[in-house]
């Protein structure tokens, strides 16, 4: 056989293949910042919320000690530790408000007497009154 007779079997050229791996990696990357800041807001909001009721555990206590011999220091802790728990319903709110106004009379004064028995059982009915 003369090489000029022999049939060549012609060479094709290369051919494109569809790679679509890099979409699929760019895809997985964002699915997965996705997922990451979700967890992120989970982990940060259950983190908010155990240090607000831990505040919230600290200042009851706090208002459950209140020295009520010292009548000036008392009125101003019972106000600052109130205020915490006023907003837990309407109710709590006109309480703390009515206590704050019964309050008014120890507070700004250099001298003043003693809680009377009515201040006591209105401090006594708002302590009773908060959810911890």
């Amino acid at each position: 056989m003369n090489p000029d007779e022999i049939k060549i079997r012609d060479i094709k050229p290369l051919l494109e293949v569809p790679d679509h791996s890099i979409y699929l990696f760019i895809a997985v990357i964002i699915v997965s910042l996705l997922v990451l800041i979700g967890l992120l807001y989970l982990a940060l909001k259950w983190i908010k919320t155990k240090n607000r009721l831990s505040l919230r555990r600290t200042t009851y206590q706090k208002l459950l000690h209140v020295d009520l011999s010292d009548s000036k220091k008392a009125a101003y802790e019972i106000t600052r530790y109130g205020l915490v728990f006023k907003d837990d319903s309407p109710r709590n709110e006109e309480m703390y408000f009515n206590l704050i106004s019964r309050l008014e009379r120890y507070k700004y004064k250099k001298d003043v007497g003693p809680f009377e028995y009515e201040e006591r059982s209105y401090f006594e009915l708002y302590k009773g009154m908060i959810d911890v």
